[in-house]
């Protein structure tokens, strides 16, 4: 990570910097001349619906332009979607104004390169060397242009539409989808009404401030309460760009991202196109790794994030990846993660086999785990303090090869993400507590 950049571009509160008007100004100056210096000067621009995406957006724009480079806004528009655009339109970058799953009063930037993958990290570090530069203008005749695409969300429509098999129909499945007040409100009803399924909408309405509020992949509540009122097949849940899809069954049980990939691995060994492996994170349920190797389905671990799930993909020239928390990829369909696509796949799969949500994780038996958050003193480093190591090999050598423990920090928030996982649900809650008591302890 850089001086800016952190695992999913830059984020944080609006009105602290980074993310201020002057800041993000001069990030689109700065993304401009270092996009410019290659040759490239047109970028894409999408939002989510926070409130605050029509400031960043404008300040974005006056950036790119006193740095001689045109952009072509999209409108509320789900991150993948901008990734797809970016190609499609022969961009030099896409832009994503998003805090993806955090609440309306924080907001972020990420970039996309011209090949729809996240911005390389040498890209990034020239765009903070511009930063640390003085802004300057290019002469009147060289300013850059704004134009708007007002087909945007019918293209990518017909691009998610594309992944689900044509000889299939959703006609027999009653959906219930949850957008989460974001980005997706407009386009995911509309694809899986398209393919034919009977759709419930949830968290469709977005006013810029109730994105992901009580609502989306990150609180299912309202989702599995709709699923069982509406006797539904399977509820789908989108965060607030996107990204992440988690899924409940019809009756109301979560299906995480972990379980998704292992039903998309067992749908594609049955049709003969899995390629490789899996790619997961230190965070990915033992009991899928477990699963897959009964499948003889290598299996390697990233650290969080998209980006190094995608990273260890190419590495591997494998296609399927993911994170527990919903983030899903499959380079057989895009060139980064999709929830809407990822769900169109599990549908399509349940379709396929005549089988329900549940039905879909045969052979999988999740491990319980425990995650606590504890929040620390920016400054201090409780990873290296030795009551929290002795912690640790205690609950270590107590699991004796039945479990892991894992301690990391949050690459957004000063917190330690404790998890400890084992075969019974209330030893490793104990444990987990053990080990957060002494994290806290800390200052």
């Amino acid at each position: 990570m850089g001086k800016y950049f952190g695992t999913d571009g830059i984020r944080g509160r609006v009105g602290d910097r980074p993310i201020t008007p002057d800041f993000v100004l001069k990030l689109g100056w700065a993304a401009g001349k270092a996009l410019a210096a290659e040759g490239n000067t047109r970028v894409l621009i999408g939002k989510d619906t926070r409130v605050s995406g029509y400031m960043l957006e404008s300040a974005l724009e006056a950036g790119f332009s006193a740095a001689g480079v045109d952009v072509v806004f999209l409108g509320p528009m789900p991150t993948p979607a901008v990734a797809y655009l970016t190609r499609t339109f022969r961009a030099a970058a896409g832009i994503v104004i998003s805090a993806s799953h955090n609440p309306y009063y924080d907001n972020g930037i990420k970039f996309f390169s011209d090949s729809g993958h996240k911005l390389s990290e040498s890209l990034e570090s020239q765009i903070e060397a511009f930063l640390d530069q003085e802004l300057d203008c290019v002469s009147s005749e060289q300013l850059g242009r704004a134009s708007r695409i007002g087909d945007a969300a019918g293209r990518y429509i017909e691009f998610c539409k594309s992944a689900f098999p044509s000889e299939l129909s959703l006609s027999k499945l009653k959906v219930v989808v949850d957008c989460a007040h974001g980005a997706t409100y407009h386009i995911a009803p509309n694809v899986l009404r398209e393919l034919g399924a009977n759709v419930i909408e949830i968290g469709c309405e977005p006013n810029g401030l109730n994105i992901n509020a009580g609502c989306g992949a990150t609180d299912l509540k309202a989702l599995q309460e709709k699923v069982r009122v509406e006797k539904a097949a399977i509820g789908i849940a989108l965060d607030g760009d996107g990204d992440r899809l988690m899924i409940v069954d019809a009756d109301g049980v979560v299906i995480d991202g972990d379980e998704i990939v292992y039903a998309l691995v067992r749908q594609s060994i049955k049709d003969g196109t899995l390629e490789g492996g899996v790619v997961g994170t230190v965070m990915s349920n033992m009991g899928m790794e477990l699963a897959l190797a009964k499948l003889n389905v290598p299996f390697i671990r990233a650290k969080v994030g998209d980006r190094y799930v995608m990273e260890a993909l190419r590495e591997q020239r494998w296609s399927i990846g993911g994170e527990s928390s919903g983030h899903i990829i499959n380079l057989k369909y895009h060139s980064t993660g999709d929830g809407i696509i990822a769900a169109i796949q599990f549908l399509s799969a349940m379709v396929r086999e005549g089988c329900s949500a549940r039905d879909m994780l045969s052979g999988m038996r999740k491990f319980p785990q425990s995650l606590i958050n504890v929040r620390f003193t920016p400054g201090t480093d409780p990873l290296a303090s030795d009551n929290v190591k002795s912690a640790v090999a205690e609950v270590e050598r107590a699991l004796a090869g039945e479990g892991r423990v894992l301690l990391r920090k949050s690459g957004t928030e000063p917190l330690i993400r404790v998890m400890v996982e084992g075969r019974d649900a209330g030893t490793v809650k104990a444990y987990a507590q053990q080990i957060a008591s002494e994290v806290s302890a800390i200052d």
